[in-house]
């Protein structure tokens, strides 16, 4: 988890608490008398902003007891949905795969599932290895994809990740998604299109796909597994139950999958 995560957290923790204290202090204060008169507002809102302040100050242990004790909750919270959703993914591979393209080993028997973004160069290393594991290992392991778009720093991931899932639907989303990855730096709409058009595929059926209600949807999905699993950042995998994140060298992935595998 990076440093921006974690004072994020930090802030929202911070906002829930003061929020708790906010409302037990004006329940108290609307019970008085001078609630009651609209002329004595400025009033209560000095009063009310001494109270909140002078619980803050009296209480900070037991402010501090609560905000570890949320994380830990949200920890907790966490981990069971980890646990639950990896066991899945050993026991029911295709609820983890749902609609998730894949490419490798028809079996389904060792999922490696990839939380990516296209816009995201990290992923785009990553990509080269994942690449070589795959040549090697495409009789063994089965690769899915989830859609990780991380908006908020990257512009182009959304719509990057749109054009992909349209490319799925005419059967050729690894060759958008290599593509793209190759052309990461110019990620825009006359890449998308040409894209497209060089793999051949119905325009028309493109532009109508990626701009459709399901294609967001599918994503949406993706990234909404991703939050439950607490995962934050790119590119992240899942490998039979382990987890790993980052630029990885091809000889860490196969002790990885030596692992799972013995």
């Amino acid at each position: 988890m990076n440093l921006s995560c974690i004072f994020q957290k930090l802030q929202r923790l911070q906002a829930l608490f003061l929020a708790a204290i906010l409302v037990i202090c004006l329940s108290l204060t609307i019970g008085s008398p001078a609630a009651l008169s609209a002329n004595n507002t400025p009033e209560i809102d000095r009063k009310l902003k001494e109270q909140v302040l002078q619980i803050i100050h009296d209480n900070p242990e037991a402010i501090l007891e609560s905000v570890r004790d949320y994380q830990l909750e949200q920890q907790n919270q966490l981990r069971l949905a980890r646990e639950s959703f990896l066991d899945g993914v050993k026991n029911n591979p295709k609820t983890a795969i749902a609609e998730s393209p894949v490419v490798g080993s028809p079996t389904q028997e060792i999922l490696l599932l990839e939380f990516s973004d296209f816009q995201c160069q990290f992923c785009a290393q990553a990509h080269k290895t994942i690449s070589q594991f795959m040549a090697k290992h495409q009789d063994q392991v089965t690769l899915v994809y989830k859609h990780l778009p991380l908006v908020a720093i990257h512009p182009q991931s959304l719509p990057a990740a749109q054009a992909a899932w349209a490319a799925q639907q005419q059967g050729k989303f690894w060759e958008y998604h290599n593509a793209l990855f190759d052309a990461q730096q110019d990620l825009n709409e006359e890449l998308y299109i040409a894209i497209a058009k060089n793999l051949n595929l119905d325009l028309d059926r493109f532009n109508s796909d990626r701009n459709s209600s399901a294609a967001r949807a599918a994503i949406q999905k993706d990234m909404e597994l991703a939050l439950k699993l607490g995962i934050e950042g790119t590119p992240f995998f899942i490998l039979e139950g382990e987890t790993f994140s980052g630029v990885l060298e091809l000889a860490e992935m196969e002790n990885i999958l030596a692992k799972v595998s013995s």
